[in-house]
């Protein structure tokens, strides 16, 4: 698949121009939630030229085909900056383009029709969409950015979803739009991207963190396939593993982190945290800056592939998206692309790379969001955090009005305990009147509570000084519903309320780490499951971690169930599994809230016997038994073995003492017909000789019957026709029809009923998914070839036929509702033999091998176990070389042939098992991508 990128021309606000066809270097940076860049290089004397002389708009498109182009969002660039040098006679121009969403820089806030605060213009529980909105929809009635569109409103989002977040905020004029665009989105508010010129806004990790990481299909970036390059930038700067909080009255707190890295000892962090005075708001923050500062903080870039690789970035994902792709140590796992780059040089080659989160810093991210909702005084954590300046006191007290915008935002936290508690952030606006509408500088504010329920008493649990219009509050009841109001006061006078908000506290929502994989050990018949008591990658469980669980199923009968649980590190049996069945086992953890983890990674393992004869039945007979073991007078008690103890059919004839059994021995009528053997009772037994003179007849005698006569046993059918017989002079056994081993459960049908060709079936022990073996006349004239068929699998769409004749061979995979060839099959012929994968509308992936040589039909692949190597790759020269990691470290070092393109002056420098270094001479500085083409095997 071939990716490739074009530049696509717009008038401003306008129709479509043309191509750039013959760009220099085309260089865009598609980050989320920031403006996208655009640098191109172009000549004057290229064709193109002339559409680059005035203001305009670039698209950038991409295609896999050089037919079908498609503009991804993100994708629009204003051209508004060139720079060049009339005196170079090539004419080399440089454009750098923001992208589209640079022109909300372009509106700003006027003061609009209600009165200012403070100087400050007023939005008092506000989505998102309504504060943008208000931004360009006034500037478009000014006659501002025309052909600006947007396709969310002030209730729902750019994907028609309700905003699922409110902010009390206020912004002065003169602020402009994509200030307060990029503030609501680093605070956690929304997601932003523009489609064309359509600015588009969602609520936050929603529409713009698609999950590609996980299903059937997920978008698995790999090494020498989509990811060529893996370099990562990582800082120890921030780190610390103890933090002290200090707040307002007298508050003091001091959290540590045992599991932070601390390579130097403990490290220390201070939070100041003004406004703050009771312990539970306290303990977020602490918390909060602990993880952050627990690890490592790293930056992961890849260098993606763009020929061949199996995903490409805009098609098969983009910015926001999470994705599988190497993270620490090159193991795959979700990581969250933040930026997309894509490069195209003169020579048309495409490269590119991602900048990628992991869910560590995904995390940090949400952390510092909550974070800045609590210190910053906005309930959704947006905005400027701004607040009024306060006015001169009035000197009478006269009644202030009613608070308006009253937010409340309720998280959980985690106490010291590890029990999950809740706390609030309450934000309101502020008041700047009486009651009378007369302007009014307040004292402060008081913050009233309550259970959310008719008849509760108001108790007051925050007061704030002058100008602050925000309080927190907590510990709170997970599950709770509650209920908030507040009031001005103004020199000793108290204002009405505001209106009553309640909110209902959420619990705590995030699941424990993944577990470690289990280690499986099997002794004295049942198996040994162990946990080391740690998540994935070491991770120590968190304080609320409840209890880890144990899931167990049979890999041939697939159904996870659990079977046990553990607290903390350690062991359990599982016994009574049958020797030699395979049982695979992984993990789940489970904190105090219910939230339970991901499953760890499995592993199996099958019990073996404590020895070759190890008792297993209920029945022990002679053969478990060794001779001399059990004497009678020594280890048999009186009458303790009975009949229901001794195995049916093992006391015979040679195990009794003769005349030790008599009459009075034999419990009368215990000797029926079924417990006398064979050939027991001979004529010597009898009072006289029994001779039969004339047939036994079972059924009509003359119709369907079974007799017993001089010559044998014979069957007849209803029509009088012999079926079957056994001759008594020879012992010859003759059935003509069906021959069955059973007339239910499994059983094996010789010449079913109804079948075309002499056949023999194997049916299961339910239902009609049949095996067979059937002769076949019609294959080749004159000879009977042999077929053999297996059953369907469950869905029915594969069998599998292996056919032999004089002279042609084949097993092959087919489909069974038609019996085409839909998988891999093995044939030989006298001229001939072939292997492979074969289908009728696919493309045939084989072997053929004759006498002439070996031809091999389809496309070759590489992977981790390959002996041969084929790969394109298009990378950058380092210090010194250009150099091919293979992905797969050959046993030996492997030979290579290798073409490059756009150079004929490329050497292959030196190679190892696992890399490969290219110089080239000619290279120049900088030196140019270059694209290889490569065989490498050993």
């Amino acid at each position: 698949m071939t990716f490739d990128l074009r530049l696509m021309v717009y008038s401003p606000f306008g129709g479509r121009l043309g191509v750039l066809p013959h760009p220099l270097s085309v260089e865009v940076g598609m980050p989320m939630n920031d403006v996208p860049s655009l640098k191109v290089a172009y000549t004057t004397t290229a064709v193109g030229a002339d559409l680059l002389d005035q203001p305009c708009e670039i698209a950038v498109q991409w295609s896999t085909d050089g037919t079908t182009w498609t503009e991804a969002p993100d994708s629009r660039f204003l051209r508004i900056k060139r720079r060049g040098d009339s005196s170079d006679p090539t004419g080399l121009t440089r454009f750098e383009l923001p992208g589209f969403v640079w022109m909300l820089r372009k509106i700003v806030l006027y003061p609009g029709s209600a009165p200012l605060v403070d100087g400050k213009r007023a939005f008092l529980s506000a989505t998102a969409g309504a504060i943008l909105q208000t931004f360009i929809a006034e500037a478009k009635g000014r006659g501002a950015v025309p052909g600006l569109n947007w396709d969310f409103t002030p209730t729902h989002d750019s994907a028609g979803a309700v905003w699922d977040k409110a902010l009390t905020i206020y912004y002065q004029p003169g602020m402009d739009a994509l200030t307060a665009l990029q503030n609501l989105a680093e605070q956690g508010v929304c997601d932003y991207r523009v489609s064309g010129r359509t600015v588009q806004v969602f609520n936050a990790d929603t529409t713009m963190q698609r999950d590609l990481a996980s299903g059937a299909a997920p978008v698995d970036l790999r090494y020498g396939r989509d990811i060529a390059q893996a370099p990562d930038d990582g800082t120890l700067e921030d780190t610390a593993s103890s933090v002290l909080v200090v707040g307002d009255n007298g508050l003091v707190k001091t959290l540590t982190n045992p599991a932070a890295v601390q390579p130097w000892g403990p490290w220390e962090q201070y939070i100041g945290a003004g406004g703050v005075s009771d312990e539970g708001t306290a303990t977020i923050l602490a918390d909060s800056a602990l993880e952050r500062a627990g690890s490592e903080r790293v930056q992961r870039t890849r260098g993606i592939v763009l020929y061949g690789a199996r995903w490409l970035p805009l098609k098969d994902y983009r910015p926001g998206d999470r994705v599988l792709a190497p993270g620490d140590g090159g193991v795959l796992e979700p990581l969250r692309v933040r930026q997309v780059t894509l490069a195209r040089n003169g020579a048309g080659a495409v490269g590119g790379s991602l900048v990628l989160n992991d869910r560590f810093l995904e995390r940090d991210i949400r952390l510092a969001r909550r974070t800045a909702g609590i210190v910053g005084g906005s309930t959704a954590d947006g905005g400027s955090g701004a607040r009024p300046v306060p006015a001169p006191e009035a000197p009478e007290p006269r009644t202030p009005a009613a608070p308006q915008g009253l937010i409340v935002n309720p998280i959980a936290y985690l106490d010291e305990h590890g029990f999950a508690r809740g706390q609030v952030t309450v934000t309101w606006g502020a008041v700047t009147q009486d009651v009378g509408g007369v302007a009014l500088n307040v004292g402060g504010y008081e913050l009233f509570m309550r259970v959310n329920q008719t008849g509760a008493p108001w108790f007051l649990v925050a007061s704030t000084e002058a100008g602050d219009t925000t309080a927190t509050y907590s510990p709170l009841v997970v599950g709770e519903s509650y209920a908030f109001k507040v009031r001005a006061v103004n020199l000793g006078k108290t204002g009405p309320f505001s209106s009553v908000v309640a909110v209902t506290i959420p619990d705590d929502a995030d699941p424990p780490p993944v577990p470690t994989v289990p280690q499986l050990a099997t002794r004295l018949g049942v198996i040994h499951v162990t946990w080391d008591g740690h998540g994935t990658g070491s991770v120590p469980m968190p304080s609320d971690f409840a209890r880890l669980l144990v899931w167990m199923q049979n890999p041939l009968a697939p159904g996870w169930s659990v079977i046990d649980s553990m607290v903390a590190a350690g062991t359990i049996v599982v016994p009574g599994q049958p020797y030699g069945a395979s049982r695979q086992f992984r993990f789940t953890s489970i904190d105090r809230s219910g939230n339970e983890s991901a499953p760890s990674s499995s592993a199996t393992i099958a019990t073996s016997a404590l020895v070759d004869t190890d008792i297993i039945g209920e029945v022990i007979d002679g053969a478990h038994l060794v001779d001399g073991s059990i004497s009678a007078s020594d280890k048999v008690v009186a009458n303790s073995i009975t009949g229901a103890l001794i195995k049916a059919l093992e006391i015979q004839t040679g195990h009794l003492a003769a005349n030790a059994v008599t009459a009075d021995k034999i419990k009368a009528g215990e000797i029926q017909a079924g417990h006398i053997g064979a050939n027991q009772v001979t004529a010597a037994k009898l009072e006289s000789v029994l001779t039969l003179s004339t047939r036994v007849v079972a059924g009509n005698a003359s119709g369907a019957r079974v007799e017993l006569n001089s010559s044998g046993l014979v069957v007849f059918n209803a029509s009088g026709q012999q079926t079957a017989s056994i001759s008594a002079a020879t012992g010859a056994v003759s059935i003509v029809g069906q021959f069955a081993s059973g007339v239910t459960g499994a059983r094996v049908v010789v010449n079913p009923a109804g079948a075309t060709n002499p056949e023999i079936r194997f049916i299961p022990g339910s239902g009609t998914n049949q095996s067979r073996i059937y002769s076949d006349g019609s294959r080749f004239t004159g000879e009977a070839t042999l077929i053999m068929e297996s059953g369907t699998n469950q869905a029915s769409t594969a069998m599998c036929r292996l056919t032999h004749a004089a002279g042609f061979w084949q097993a092959a995979i087919l489909n069974p509702s038609n019996g085409e060839q839909r998988g891999g099959a093995v044939s030989a012929v006298e001229q001939q033999a072939s292997i492979g994968w074969m289908h009728p509308t696919q493309q045939d992936q084989y072997m053929l091998f004759d006498q002439s040589g070996t031809l091999h039909r389809g496309t070759w692949q590489y992977g981790s176990e390959s002996g041969l190597i084929m790969m394109s790759v298009t990378l950058s020269k380092g210090a010194t070389y250009y150099q091919v990691v293979l992905g797969y470290t050959f046993p030996t070092t492997p030979k290579v042939v290798f073409t490059a393109e756009q150079v004929s002056t490329m050497q292959l420098f030196s190679r190892t098992n696992s890399d490969l270094f290219f110089y080239d001479p000619a290279a120049g500085s900088p030196a140019p991508n270059r694209t290889f083409h490569i065989w490498a095997w050993r």
